[in-house]
């Protein structure tokens, strides 16, 4: 199984890990977060995730997910990188996080477009109408 990373801001990382146990219903394998806190120094943290990333890959790989694009968080995922064994993905939100969780089983490349998928198909806008059309458990059971 792939392992997932969640380097974000302060107590996100956490926040969606507790989350996604919420949606899935039991906390996930291989799933661990690191925080990033404002007077943290990236040099300090990236050993630490280093560790975590070593821990989490049980030889299938790792996706690393980050909060923001270009922020110290993203900036500590760019020094992990290594193609085809750990990859990353800015921009972590909880459809992302359900998306990632579901399609494990994939290769690491294919967890990464379902990934960039995830977060973007579950950002939209709503009317009271979609709302009212609109069932979690279906599209939960229907994510692709």
């Amino acid at each position: 199984m792939i392992g997932i990373l969640i380097i974000a801001h302060g107590s996100l990382g956490e926040s969606l890990m507790e989350c996604a146990k919420h949606v899935i219903g039991n906390k996930p394998n291989q799933l661990a977060f690191l925080a990033v806190n404002t007077h943290d120094k990236p040099a300090d943290l990236l050993p630490k995730a280093q560790k975590l990333i070593e821990a989490l890959n049980t030889g299938e790989g790792v996706l690393v997910l980050s909060d923001m694009y270009g922020a110290t968080p993203c900036n500590i995922v760019t020094k992990l990188l290594v193609p085809g064994v750990v990859e990353g993905v800015a921009g972590v939100n909880m459809p992302m996080i359900v998306r990632t969780m579901t399609y494990r089983h994939e290769s690491l490349s294919a967890l990464v477009d379902k990934a960039i998928s995830g977060g973007r198909e579950g950002v939209v806008r709503f009317t009271s109408q979609s709302c009212e059309r609109f069932d979690m458990s279906v599209a939960l059971n229907n994510v692709k």
